[in-house]
């Protein structure tokens, strides 16, 4: 007779806890994050469509970007933002503003020596977006963006 009840007392304890605990998985503004998600994914989308690409290059405490667009109806904007982040880090994330210089953009940034990083280059406004993976090492610079774009220019 004692396994029944203990089961019985488990299963109580297990409704009450369950009762009185937060899930955290679930957010209270899911519909929110959802929409900002769908506007994340958009501004990508708005630059592949224009054909954006960028070619980035760097020395230890410069970062260079210099845009190509596909569609003539793109038109530069007076400043970029840069983005350096680390998938697993957080501490070691990294932005500057990108001012016009020369043919491109841009600012002070001091570039790690190694590790997988995600770039991310957008206008002032945030209307569009270019990520890239980086693995640095590398050999500066590199091209990354709407990947047809790219492609036509290498044929």
């Amino acid at each position: 007779m004692s396994g029944p009840l203990i089961v019985v007392v488990a299963s109580l304890i297990t409704a009450w806890i369950a009762y009185r605990t937060q899930d955290g998985l679930v957010a209270e503004n899911y519909y929110q994050q959802g929409l900002a998600a769908h506007r994340t994914i958009a501004r990508s989308e708005l630059a592949d469509r224009m054909g954006l690409t960028a070619t980035l290059s760097s020395d230890n405490t410069m970062v260079t970007v210099v845009l190509d667009a596909k569609n003539a109806e793109f038109t530069a904007p007076a400043a970029l933002i840069f983005s350096l982040s680390h998938p697993t880090r957080a501490g070691l994330d990294q932005t500057t503003m990108l001012i016009p210089a020369g043919k491109g953009y841009q600012g002070k940034l001091r570039m790690p020596s190694s590790g997988h990083w995600i770039v991310m280059v957008e206008d002032e406004r945030k209307t569009w977006r270019l990520l890239a993976p980086l693995v640095l090492p590398t050999n500066f610079p590199i091209q990354f963006g709407n990947e047809t774009a790219a492609r036509s220019r290498t044929h």
